[in-house]
């Protein structure tokens, strides 16, 4: 295995049977690709009964929308596996397991959600589960928490950011996020009704000044080491379970960034929701997003609190009041990430299902003016949004 190919679903199976950890790997009989996103191969691995028992997922070389004119680079599947398996050790509750990875062929085994559902697709569908939001804040906290200055040991946090640099999938999102959106570019993707909004975009200075501090953010505050793409699509949900997947964007970063986005595509689903919900489902449905919000950020800095204070190990960090600064600081960061979420996913290349499977196009354009508006908003208004509760009064102000 010193060398990579591209898997079949033979291959799939082969690899399943060797590093699944199965007391029978015999049993293991077939694959289906299942994946549906732009930078890997994913295979459902099944036995003899048709039964789902483990994933195999590989990286891809390019992306797959644009094909190999879009090279990337490998060594995500091993900053993917790394961070699942980081995350898994502080949050098991929460993070697929990691059962094997290997490099060279930059493919991984491991455990299968198929009781599970992709969270993103139940709430299109207007299906709430009441403890979803609260484990994503738990989730946040314990990962982000255990992986900081906070917890580690100067040496040993220098170490990892170190191990887990990964320059090529951080670029992706920093030209996603913070650049393409506000400046003639090809990858940008929206319709041409939405020509307007999307120049305003591209002539507002005022908001390409507080996207500027955004972006050096991103680029500069390595303070946890972060999912780097927890948007809803990327969580399963069950009845009292979520589990966070495709973590190849891990990378030692500001806080804020998992924070922000989270709460960004909770956000759109809100805006999407009069496209996709009768009128009264819609506006329950946009109630409880808010809440969920409420939720996963209280959640989050209660456990990041709590944390901090049992275990924070350096002296200087562990005086009292300062963790609650600096999630001031996090919070501030994401109001701002939150909104280029909304912008990006808007106008930029990526765009989600909330929004994008709305039947009706006068809707959809709606939609998307709704979030670009909201989106705008919160990039400019952050340092003065100073409360979850002042984000939701600033979120209905907007409609």
């Amino acid at each position: 295995m010193s060398h990579y190919y591209t898997f079949t679903a033979d291959d799939a199976v082969a690899f399943a049977r060797q590093f699944g950890g199965l007391a029978d790997p015999s049993g293991l009989v077939a694959a289906r690709e299942v994946g549906d996103g732009n930078l890997n191969l994913v295979f459902k691995i099944f036995d003899e009964s048709g039964v789902s028992r483990l994933v195999v997922k590989q990286a891809l070389p390019y992306v797959r929308c644009v094909g190999e004119s879009w090279p990337l680079t490998l060594d995500r599947a091993r900053l993917e596996a790394q961070t699942l398996i980081e995350h898994h050790r502080h949050s098991p509750a929460h993070t697929v397991k990691i059962r094997h990875f290997e490099p060279a062929l930059a493919a991984m085994v491991m455990d299968d959600l198929s009781d599970h559902r992709i969270w993103r697709g139940e709430l299109i569908a207007g299906r709430h589960y009441p403890r979803a939001a609260a484990q994503l804040g738990r989730y946040l906290a314990d990962a982000l928490f255990h992986t900081s200055d906070f917890f580690l040991h100067p040496h040993e946090k220098k170490r990892q950011v170190a191990a887990f640099t990964n320059p090529e999938m951080c670029e992706i999102t920093e030209d996603l996020f913070f650049t393409d959106p506000y400046q003639e570019q090809e990858r940008n993707s929206y319709p041409p009704q939405l020509e307007a909004d999307a120049a305003a975009l591209r002539d507002d200075l005022p908001l390409h000044q507080a996207v500027a501090g955004l972006k050096h953010r991103f680029l500069s505050g390595a303070e946890a080491l972060l999912h780097g793409d927890i948007h809803s699509g990327s969580i399963f949900v069950a009845e009292g379970s979520l589990k966070a997947i495709d973590a190849e964007f891990g990378y030692y970063g500001p806080v804020g960034f998992d924070i922000g986005t989270a709460i960004g595509n909770l956000l759109l689903n809100y805006c999407g929701a009069p496209g996709q919900l009768g009128l009264r489902e819609a506006a329950a449905a946009r109630e409880q997003r808010l809440v969920d919000i409420q939720t996963l950020w209280h959640t989050f800095q209660t456990q990041f609190l709590s944390l901090a204070h049992e275990k924070t190990r350096d002296a200087a960090l562990a005086v009292p009041g300062y963790a609650a600064l600096f999630l001031a600081s996090v919070w501030r960061d994401a109001v701002g990430f939150c909104g280029t979420e909304l912008i990006r996913r808007s106008v930029g290349l990526s765009h989600v299902a909330d929004i994008d499977t709305i039947a009706d196009e006068e809707m959809r354009h709606a939609c998307l003016r709704h979030a670009i508006a909201l989106g705008r908003a919160l990039v400019v208004l952050a340092p003065r949004i100073d409360s979850v509760e002042a984000l939701i009064a600033r979120v209905r102000q907007y409609g």
